[in-house]
């Protein structure tokens, strides 16, 4: 972290002023992350922020006049934490494309893959990358106050999670050393395991391949399969306590703490986890299968739900590289695709029309200063995450699996079956207010979202089996002539989609849109990305003794930021 000018404060002295600050880098996110702020010690608050992705990794450019087979295991690298998203957002791209529909034990089996994805991703969040910024060391240096008070307050979630006191809680956070920290690391291992059994490795997978799953499954894999999921039903309650208790006791102890990471619940999802009838890779059924699927896709405006159309989210989405280390791929000449096979209308800036082409340069926050692209969906700035996907399907309605998870039009009831605790229900709410500490807490309840999907789809590997229904890929041709694809995945971080154009069977362009893509993108000439306009805002409640800015790095960090995936 730098600071300019840097006055030393003493002891006895708060900072005062306005101070240009640089976290370089941002630690405990996946990838190259700085971010520069502008702070006014004496408003107590952030007034000017920039997101900056500090690494170019190239994956659209290396796929450029590749085979199309090598898409998938390629495009799959682009991210060390979401390779398993990425591979079936490129396999889906390419069904699309080819004109290839999967079996419904193909597709179940990728379900199951990537809702265990979930169930290593998001207490790595909750616990590994997030939580050390709640935890005792940090609590007792930013706000020694609170630390006195945590000791004092009782934890009404106690009975599920087993810390007596809120500070018990902060302990368990610490890095290494916590109860928490090192227990995310061993139920990650559990997630993993059951991951390999049918996707061959993790985190980029063998088995995904276009038609389907390219290893056998059999009754005998979903049973070790399903002892390696039942153990999530119990932790991802656990995970709900606990952030329930700290973020109530942080309310209470200061509700200005709803500010921290701030902005308009503008959200963005592409759906996650098909039904495997209803799916059949056409772009022109992608509404009808898109709504099918177990999260509904969907957009969201000031909290309000816009859409559920794939069809309109697609068409909606541009890319500005007005702040990005590229050049505008629109002077280049050509033509553009003025719309889809549907006739909806598709921007310049839409990935179907996007070139990849690199111009390094010196970052200035005031020209391009970001690896990332500043992503759009109707020209508005949205962020994504697992939240988002909660959100959106709890507030549609429309999702017809409903044996564990039931949207309400409010919120989301979760019907947890019995482990060694007993079954129960949880149900998350919208919340009133938008900032870093809902966004973790909406991520601890989709945590049991998606636990309660991993079981659901092992029951319908199960019972698939059981019908004589195992097939679980399609033979398919070399493609021939030029065609479109575009894959409409998910991954833990939030929305992942891949848009291929093939020539013969040649990759003529490949384009990948990220939740980081989204979320981490700098400005554009309407405004800020996300995480910027969470940051701007943000109050200082630390000790005005202590330049940690830490109530800075809750707000970044409540995104999650993968910058693996912004700056494929």
């Amino acid at each position: 972290m730098r600071f300019t000018p840097s006055p030393s404060p003493t002891a006895a002295q708060p900072v005062g002023g306005t101070r240009h600050v640089d976290f370089n880098p941002v630690t405990r996110v996946a990838g190259g992350l700085a971010f520069h702020t502008v702070i006014d010690h004496d408003r107590r608050e952030v007034v000017e922020s920039a997101a900056k992705a500090t690494l170019f990794r190239g994956y659209e450019n290396i796929l450029q006049g590749r085979d199309f087979r090598d898409a998938i295991f390629v495009s799959s690298r682009a991210c060390g934490a979401c390779g398993s998203s990425h591979a079936a957002a490129s396999a889906s791209a390419l069904e699309m494309a080819m004109d290839i529909q999967a079996p419904p034990m193909a597709i179940a089996v990728r379900n199951l893959l990537l809702a265990i994805e979930n169930l290593y991703s998001l207490p790595h969040h909750l616990f590994v990358l997030a939580g050390p910024d709640f935890s005792e060391p940090t609590v007792r240096a930013t706000n020694p106050e609170l630390w006195e008070r945590a000791q004092e307050t009782l934890a009404a979630g106690a009975h599920t999670h087993g810390y007596a006191r809120i500070s018990d809680i902060m302990t368990a956070l610490t890095r290494v050393t916590g109860q928490l920290y090192a227990e995310a690391l061993h139920m990650a291992r559990i997630a993993r395991e059951g991951y390999v059994l049918m996707g061959g490795k993790y985190p980029h997978p063998q088995t995904t391949v276009p038609g389907g799953i390219s290893s056998t499954v059999d009754t005998s894999d979903m049973n070790v399969v399903m002892l390696r999921v039942t153990p999530f039903f119990d932790y991802s309650r656990k995970a709900v306590a606990v952030w329930n208790d700290l973020i109530d006791f942080f309310y209470e102890a200061n509700p200005r703490y709803r500010e921290v990471g701030a902005r308009a619940p503008n959200m963005i999802d592409l759906g996650h986890w098909d039904d495997p009838w209803a799916y059949d890779a056409s772009y022109d059924g992608a509404s009808r299968w898109g709504e099918a699927r177990w999260a509904t896709p969907g957009a969201l405006v000031d909290g309000k739900l816009v859409t559920t159309d794939l069809h309109r989210l697609h068409t909606g989405i541009e890319e500005s590289v007005e702040h990005s280390f590229y050049e505008d791929w629109s002077r280049g000449g050509g033509e553009p695709m003025s719309d889809d096979n549907l006739g909806n209308r598709l921007s310049p800036s839409h990935p179907w029309n996007k070139s990849t082409i690199p111009a390094p340069g010196s970052p200035n926050v005031n020209g391009k200063y970001s690896w990332a692209t500043a992503a759009r969906w109707d020209r508005q700035a949205m962020e994504s995450g697992s939240y988002a996907r909660l959100w959106i399907t709890a507030v549609a309605n429309k999702s017809p699996h409903r044996l564990f998870c039931e949207p309400t039009g409010q919120g989301m009831r979760l019907s947890i079956p019995q482990a060694s605790l007993p079954a129960t229900e949880l149900e998350w709410n919208v919340p009133q207010s938008w900032g870093a500490f809902e966004r973790n807490r909406a991520r601890a309840y989709s945590f049991v979202h998606a636990a309660l999907v991993s079981y659901d789809m092992v029951l319908v590997c199960l019972d698939l089996l059981r019908k004589g229904e195992g097939q679980i890929s399609t033979h398919y041709k070399a493609p021939k002539g030029s065609s479109l694809g575009v894959g409409f995945g998910g991954a833990p971080r939030g929305l992942v989609s891949h848009h291929i154009a093939l020539d013969g069977g040649e990759i003529e362009d490949y384009q990948i849109v990220t939740h980081g893509t989204f979320n981490a993108s700098p400005r554009d000439s309407s405004g800020p990305g996300p995480m910027e306009e969470a940051v701007t805002g943000t109050p200082l409640l630390n000790s005005p003794y202590n330049e940690s800015y830490i109530d800075v790095l809750r707000a970044i960090r409540s995104f999650d930021p993968c910058m693996s995936c912004a700056a494929h």
